[in-house]
């Protein structure tokens, strides 16, 4: 799981996340390609290093849904989505989808560990090392001119600025590196939490199976006694 901004309010102008010039957040790649004319704004602060990403639901040409903010990596966010869905939300797509998706207004800012509710205690421990932070929705969101930005979703053709998106479909989340593909590999909602990830772009082709490992699991001790061995026999002396 990634790092987060210390302060659940406002980012700070050096995140903790990494060491670079600060700028104002801009999000102008949200919704469709019109979006590039109407700049959205928020009036924090955060680094240029965030890896920005959309959560989203299929549609009849494509994928509509919500901007994500900070730690957009398949690494991050695949583990996190996985489990979410096989436990806080009961494999219930639908309902999942709503929370990430419906009952959003701007999008994102962060997804947290409340996503893992539910999840077995040792779970939850390995895949946050013990961290907790809540998730936090994008607020006070206006447009250049200053007025309110209406609710808009990201759709497949405004999704230049974007690095990755995570479609869900009925038999996996659908991983798509949005600087080297159109489409990608989708990831069985069964698969495990703690499967090993690769982050690398170019290794989520459409047509390859998705780049994750499985966890090794510590071999299964027999539970069948084992017969004694023999006691070597005494040879008679001639």
């Amino acid at each position: 799981m990634g790092a987060r901004p210390a302060d659940p309010g406002q980012h700070p102008a050096e995140d903790h996340r990494a060491h670079g010039a600060a700028r104002p957040h801009a999000v102008a790649h949200r919704g469709s390609a019109e979006a590039s004319s109407h700049a959205l704004t928020t009036p924090f602060q955060e680094t240029d290093l965030s890896t920005r990403s959309v959560i989203a639901r299929p549609t009849a040409d494509g994928y509509a849904g919500m901007y994500v903010h900070f730690d957009g990596y398949p690494d991050n966010k695949l583990p996190l989505l996985l489990a979410a869905y096989q436990h806080r939300f009961a494999s219930d797509l639908e309902a999942m989808a709503r929370h990430l998706i419906d009952d959003v207004e701007h999008g994102w800012d962060e997804l947290g560990t409340d996503l893992l509710d539910g999840a077995p205690a040792s779970l939850r421990r390995s895949m946050t090392g013990g961290d907790e932070y809540p998730s936090r929705q994008m607020t006070n969101v206006i447009n250049a001119d200053g007025s309110p930005a209406e609710r808009e979703l990201i759709t497949q053709d405004g999704t230049g600025e974007l690095e990755w998106a995570y479609v869900l479909h009925p038999l996996g989340i659908e991983v798509i590196a949005l600087q080297a593909y159109d489409r990608g590999p989708v990831v069985a909602w069964d698969t495990d939490p703690r499967s090993r990830v690769t982050a690398n772009p170019s290794a989520w082709h459409p047509g390859t199976l998705a780049p994750i490992v499985a966890p090794r699991t510590a071999p299964r001790l027999s539970t069948t006694a084992s017969a004694p061995t023999p006691a070597p026999r005494k040879t008679a002396r001639r």
